[in-house]
């Protein structure tokens, strides 16, 4: 599966608290959660991306609570994959769950540039800077992770093999 899309570049400990507001965590629709992703770290996020962009991070994405909004508001704003150093444990196990694709790769987080376009390669793992044509390897999937990705998630993944 290849991505591509604009770079919305952020730091080191993007918590799920500004991913996704605690005031909004009474919302169950994607599409509600889509519309204040980020909202408390880039208030106009939602306003310039589009979809199939990228965000790309520093250390520790997603670290605070392990609120299944913060992945979900990300993948429902229309963000293709997150690039990053680390990503705290639980959100990445989160995002992988619905079947948002997060890549780590510290070569790629310190040598791209904010609007920066990137194109992903996820079975290769390999990303192509297309501003730059510098060329990065984050380290690809193990089968049973890209075949829940690929299915849009862990219930779609289920749904698939019980038919």
């Amino acid at each position: 599966m290849k991505l591509k899309g604009q770079v919305h570049k952020y730091g080191a400990n993007v918590d799920t608290d500004v991913i996704i507001p605690a005031r909004y965590l009474n919302v169950s629709d994607p599409l509600e959660l889509a519309k204040h992703c980020m909202e408390d770290i880039d208030a106009q996020f939602v306003k310039k991306m589009k979809p199939g962009d990228i965000i790309v991070a520093d250390t520790n994405f997603g670290c605070g609570s392990s609120r299944e909004h913060a992945p979900l508001s990300i993948k429902s704003a229309g963000v293709s994959c997150v690039i990053a150093k680390t990503f705290a444990r639980i959100f990445f196990r989160n995002a992988i769950n619905i079947g948002l694709p997060l890549l780590e790769c510290v070569e790629c987080v310190e040598k791209t540039k904010n609007g920066d376009t990137l194109e992903v390669d996820l079975a290769a793992g390999k990303i192509l800077n297309l501003s730059t044509g510098l060329v990065f390897t984050a380290k690809p999937y193990p089968d049973f992770m890209s075949e829940l990705i690929k299915a849009g998630g862990l219930i779609n993944y289920t749904k698939k093999r019980l038919a």
